[in-house]
């Protein structure tokens, strides 16, 4: 058996998945102690059943919505449970099987030894990756990068990755947004902007068609307006920010060319 641990958990978001959600828990349960699941106002029969796996495991928790609220405020609920709980950082997951459990171990392991840092999963697509989402998502890149100067962010709409707690959770109780689909890359920018440095590291991403199991909730006009009215707010709040932004970058490069720290600080 896994032990558990106290610092990391797996968090997975779960809105009306199909069966394809057992296998998804099963999976992580088998590279991860302690995995939770946070049931969305589901309405396909799934919260019984995980609730029914739940009460065989003591490594799995289900905490259950009584409405669907969306992406962001699942992960939202879940963060302020594991805080109360005392965990320090999350990574989450979708539960349709697409994200790869078995880079769980590996992702974790790179957020204990970079504990400031979120762990960004770039997905590595195979043939089952519609085209269209594939060549959009690059925009939406672009976009991102651009409100953080380039961080290095190196995909901001794939979800599997390990976040920092307590950061996360000021980010999100700061804002009104971020609670549904724009939760990914909304979270990613604003947390760069926080200073918490993105780490990039590759995981295969694989999409079921619907008689393999496979269940999406993307909607590509509803979603891509979502996106486009997040990146505004983006953009507007990237250039408020922006001589803060530049004079942290120059701070940043006079400290790599051996500048003293003192005076780094009087640039900040």
């Amino acid at each position: 058996m896994t032990p558990a641990s106290t610092t990391h958990l797996v968090l997975i978001p779960s809105y009306n998945p199909g069966p394809m959600v057992h296998e998804t828990v099963r999976a992580a349960r088998q590279y991860w102690n302690p995995v939770w699941i946070v049931v969305d106002g589901s309405t396909d029969g799934t919260a019984e059943v995980l609730l029914a796996m739940a009460a065989q495991d003591a490594g799995l928790r289900v905490l259950v919505l009584p409405r669907n609220q969306g992406k962001g405020a699942a992960v939202l609920h879940g963060l302020e449970q594991a805080a109360k709980a005392g965990f320090s950082h999350v990574l989450t997951m979708d539960s349709d099987g697409q994200h790869p459990p078995e880079r769980i171990p590996a992702f974790m392991a790179e957020s204990a030894a970079q504990p400031g840092a979120m762990i960004l999963g770039v997905p590595v697509f195979d043939a089952s990756a519609p085209s269209l989402r594939v060549k959009g998502r690059r925009i939406s890149n672009w976009w991102a990068n651009l409100e953080t100067l380039w961080a290095g962010i190196g995909d901001s709409l794939f979800g599997f990755r390990v976040y920092p707690v307590a950061a996360l959770r000021l980010v999100m109780r700061n804002q009104l947004w971020m609670r549904h689909f724009d939760f990914d890359p909304e979270a990613v920018v604003r947390l760069c902007w926080l200073g918490i440095k993105p780490v990039n590291l590759p995981a295969a991403v694989r999409y079921f068609r619907p008689d393999e199991g496979g269940v999406s909730h993307f909607r590509y006009l509803r979603d891509n307006l979502l996106l486009t009215w997040m990146h505004t707010r983006l953009f507007i709040g990237f250039v408020l920010r922006l001589p803060v932004l530049l004079a942290k970058r120059a701070a940043e490069r006079f400290k790599l060319q051996g500048g003293r720290s003192s005076d780094v600080d009087l640039l900040r």
